[in-house]
């Protein structure tokens, strides 16, 4: 029988389209190529840190600002803490709940808790008034500072947010799956994605202070807000768990800290910071 050019050439295109949808649909039964619907949660610690920031102190017979105010973190290190259920708020830990509203975008709320140390003995620039009366503890403190350079001891102010600086914020993010740039072809066993977002939310911090030799206060309020982009790259193994590491910038302004028992004082500051992220995860559908 004598095979035309025409015959052939329709022969190829049927062939390569059989082999195109049977690749797809192949495809298409993997657990991890569609997204949409899926719920994800993981669990983390982080690092971080921080820009200097100028922070206000004020209150009855005082107002002062401590100049470009340095920072730490109060790491854990690898700890059984991590997973205690009644000693998770003591290291620094991450949070996050969220659900894919399409294969590549997703919405979720995230606890970021972050520990901030404000570093103590060293000289500072202050700027204002101390007027407490002489009968008050904390009156050796008084004076008039013009933009002087005093040294702020433990005795003078500990500012910590240590339990914690809490981030509460909902994220906005996409997920790109970037396995087949190094060649892994079955992604229900491994894939790898990466994925960037941009979050705001509240700044719900515990503050440790003790200021002027007052009382110590150590209370949980609503001090302020925060805004933040992540990038992350996300590990999945065997289409449900995941390990994912996230390097996250961002702004805070706290614009009413409490600092003692008397709700006219307070504290304000505002910050840069920046956070590295490593956590463990689930993926899956109801």
């Amino acid at each position: 029988m004598k095979i035309t050019s025409t015959k052939l050439l329709i022969l190829l295109i049927t062939s390569l389209t059989i082999n195109s949808i049977d690749a797809q649909d192949l495809d298409e039964k993997k657990y991890t190529s569609t997204n949409k619907g899926k719920f994800f949660v993981s669990w983390g610690g982080n690092r971080e840190s921080f820009s200097k920031s100028d922070i206000r102190f004020q209150g009855e017979n005082y107002d002062f600002i401590i100049q470009d105010a340095s920072a730490v973190d109060k790491p854990k290190g690898w700890h059984i803490d991590y997973v205690n259920p009644t000693r998770m708020t003591i290291p620094q830990t991450n949070f996050r709940l969220g659900y894919y509203i399409s294969d590549h975008y997703t919405l979720s709320l995230n606890v970021d808790h972050m520990k901030y140390v404000m570093v103590d003995n060293q000289t500072k620039v202050i700027d204002g008034y101390i007027n407490l009366p002489d009968t008050e503890e904390g009156s050796q403190f008084n004076g008039n500072y013009n933009n002087e350079a005093t040294f702020v001891s433990e005795d003078f102010v500990i500012f910590e947010h240590t339990n914690g600086l809490n981030y509460v914020y909902l994220e906005f993010s996409r997920v790109d799956d970037i396995s087949k740039l190094f060649n892994i072809q079955n992604t229900d066993v491994f894939q790898l994605n990466i994925t960037e977002g941009l979050g705001g939310g509240i700044i719900y911090p515990k503050t440790n202070t003790t200021l002027l030799q007052k009382e110590r206060y150590d209370e949980f309020h609503l001090a302020g807000y925060g805004v933040s982009l992540n990038v992350g790259l996300n590990f999945t193994f065997f289409k449900h768990f995941y390990i994912q590491t996230d390097l996250r910038g961002g702004y805070i302004n706290m614009n009413d800290i409490r600092t003692t028992s008397n709700t006219n004082e307070k504290a304000s500051q505002h910050f840069l910071f920046l956070q590295r992220v490593i956590s463990l995860g689930g993926i899956f559908r109801l």
